[in-house]
């Protein structure tokens, strides 16, 4: 008789996911660039407003990213 083997959950990194977010197609990974913390008087208005948008992730770095959130 074949015994069951008892497979481990697959988790999400906590880290991972509280930093990326997957696009609703799946294929991409949208992320807050860095640059927003702290020393805000001497950038301008036009950087800033660009750091505010989420951007896309591209290469190889996605895919690492991908496996870390398998949800």
């Amino acid at each position: 008789m074949a015994s069951k083997v008892k497979k481990h959950k697959v988790k999400s990194r906590k880290a991972a996911a509280s930093r990326y977010s997957v696009t609703g197609s799946g294929k991409k990974v949208k992320f807050r660039p860095q640059g927003m913390r702290h020393i805000l008087t001497k950038k301008p208005s036009s950087r800033k407003r660009k750091l505010r948008q989420k951007t896309v992730m591209s290469g190889n770095i996605m895919k690492k990213i991908k496996v870390m959130m398998p949800y």
